[in-house]
C-alpha cells in the first residue's frame, strides 16, 4: 500500500515511525499535561475532548484504505468480540485484588486514587449509587476505548509497524500507552500537594503495558479494531465496578 496518507498530509510526511512519534508527541504530551491539571482541579472535562481528538487522528490523516488497513473495519468474528469484554473486565479485577492484597485502601492503591476523581458522595443512597454508576460506565466504555484504541492499536501502531513490523510495534504502542497513564496514577495529587509512589507507579505501568499487549492481541484475534475496543470496554468497566462497589 503507497498512499495511506491523505493527499495533502502526504506532502509532508511519510506512514512510518517517524510520524507515529510525531503523533504520540502532538497527543500524548497535551494529554498527560491535562490529566494532571484535571487531578488538581477536578475538572475532567478537557479529558472527553482529547478522547475525541484521539479518534478523530485517524480520519484526518489516513484514507479509507489506510483506515481499513489499520483495523478500522467491522468483525464477525463474534466469539472473539465476547472473549475480548470478558479478558478485559478479568484484567481488571486482577488489578484490583492486587492493589488490595498489596495497599489497601490507601492512595497507593491505583483504583483509591482513580476513584476520587468520580467525586461518589460519602453519603449516597443505592439508587443514587446506581445512577451514578451507570453513568461513569457507559462513558467510561465509550470515549476512551474508542478514543486510545484507534490511536494507539490504530494509526500510531500502523505507522510503526511499517517501518518495524507487528510486534515491535504493539511493543512500542504498549510503552506510550503504558507512560502515557503515569498521569492517571503515578504522579499523584493529594491534599495540595504532589507525591510520587515508585513501587505503586512500576506496578501500575506495568499492568497498563500488559492489558495494552492483550488490546494488541485481541485487534490480531478479532481481526479488527473492535476487539480492542471492546476489550477496552470490559477493562474499564470492571475498573469502575470495583470503585463503586468493591472498594
Amino acid at each position: 500500500m503507497k498512499a495511506e496518507l491523505k493527499p495533502f498530509w502526504s506532502k509532508f510526511f511519510k506512514f512510518d515511525w517517524k510520524f507515529g512519534l510525531f503523533l504520540l508527541l502532538v497527543i500524548c504530551v497535551p494529554r498527560f499535561l491535562m490529566v494532571l491539571q484535571a487531578n488538581q482541579t477536578g475538572n475532567y472535562g478537557p479529558i472527553g475532548v482529547i478522547m475525541v481528538v484521539s479518534a478523530l487522528v485517524p480520519f484526518i490523516f489516513l484514507n479509507k484504505t489506510a483506515r481499513n488497513k489499520i483495523g478500522f473495519r467491522g468483525s464477525k468474528k463474534w466469539s472473539a468480540l465476547a472473549l475480548a469484554l470478558g479478558v478485559g473486565a478479568a484484567f481488571s479485577f486482577l488489578l484490583y485484588f492486587l492493589g488490595q492484597e498489596l495497599y489497601g485502601n490507601s492512595f497507593q492503591n491505583w483504583y483509591e486514587y482513580i476513584g476520587k476523581s468520580y467525586q461518589i458522595p460519602d453519603v449516597i443512597s443505592a439508587e443514587d449509587k446506581l445512577v451514578l454508576f451507570s453513568i461513569m460506565a457507559s462513558t467510561g466504555m465509550i470515549f476512551s476505548p474508542i478514543g486510545e484504541e484507534l490511536f494507539f492499536r490504530g494509526i500510531v501502531h500502523g505507522a510503526f509497524a511499517k517501518s518495524v513490523g507487528e510486534k515491535n510495534a504493539s511493543l512500542i504502542d504498549s510503552s506510550a500507552f503504558a507512560l502515557t497513564h503515569i498521569a492517571h496514577f503515578g504522579l499523584l495529587h493529594i491534599d495540595g500537594r504532589w507525591y510520587f509512589y515508585s513501587i505503586p507507579t512500576l506496578i501500575w505501568v506495568l499492568g497498563m503495558f500488559v492489558v495494552s499487549l492483550i488490546f494488541f492481541r485481541m485487534k490480531t484475534s478479532s481481526d479488527s479494531l473492535w476487539g480492542p475496543i471492546i476489550c477496552h470496554a470490559g477493562f474499564n468497566l470492571g475498573m469502575i465496578y470495583s470503585i463503586f462497589y468493591l472498594l
